[in-house]
């Protein structure tokens, strides 16, 4: 439920469209439907301006699937992070959008894109992560555009993308390893740079953590960090960073 819905229904009562009683039942799950396993907030998206993603990774397939649609019941869109193919073809619902790189199942994306997120990877296995950066902000409404492979091995890749990072408002960038390349596009840009470690990497690497450490302690300021492999989390924060006004 949006901002735009609510104000509708309530023109719709005023206009005579619709009766008090069928405004009630379009509102009564507000702000959010228990069914029992999972309280759904369809309420979120009037608080945060964000509405509430189901994180598949723990649920069962039965569990993603009810929760999907009961959200898409009430407003016609959904977004699951961490999910699988079986889990998609288990919703059986008409447009609903599979995206293999990320793990994200959608439908309802907003149309009209704003702004300007440029996501980077530092290499091709940072990639998952950084689709599901792409995915979730894009899917909330704002214009994203992806470089992959400009780690700090090749400097000389990230150079040649100038341009593109001089024409974002917010620039997430994706590294695991040594996790360097956060630091180096802070250096080079004026734009708020969101950080996402991941779990790449050897032994030491320690499952992200090294490239964590790494990020929180770049001496370059006005980078934001994420937790490791949270690329739902850069998502919403750029995609909030890029639609201020």
């Amino acid at each position: 439920m949006t901002n735009e819905k609510i104000k509708k229904i309530l023109n719709d009562v005023k206009a005579g469209g619709i009766s008090v009683e069928a405004a009630v039942g379009k509102l009564q799950h507000l702000p959010y439907e228990d069914i029992t396993f999972a309280k759904v907030d369809h309420h979120r998206h009037l608080r945060q301006g964000v509405p509430e993603v189901i994180f598949a990774s723990g649920k069962t397939e039965k569990q993603v699937v009810a929760i999907a649609r009961a959200m898409y019941k009430r407003s016609s869109s959904f977004l699951i992070s961490r999910a699988t193919e079986k889990m998609y073809r288990s919703l059986k619902i008409r447009n609903a959008v599979f995206h293999p790189a990320s793990g994200i199942i959608s439908i309802g994306e907003e149309k009209k894109k704003k702004g300007n997120v440029l996501v980077l990877t530092a290499g091709t296995s940072d990639i998952p992560v950084a689709e599901e950066a792409a995915v979730t902000a894009s899917f909330l409404g704002s214009k994203v555009h992806s470089v992959y492979d400009v780690g700090v091995a090749g400097l000389h890749r990230l150079m040649g993308n100038k341009d593109v990072m001089r024409d974002a408002r917010v620039i997430i960038v994706v590294a695991g390893m040594e996790g360097a390349l956060p630091s180096v596009v802070g250096g080079m840009t004026d734009k708020p740079v969101i950080a996402v470690p991941t779990s790449v990497g050897y032994g030491t690497s320690f499952g992200g953590i090294t490239a964590l450490f790494a990020m929180l302690n770049s001496c370059v300021p006005g980078i934001a960090v994420m937790n490791i492999d949270n690329g739902f989390g850069a998502g919403v924060l750029a995609h909030k960073i890029n639609t201020l006004t």
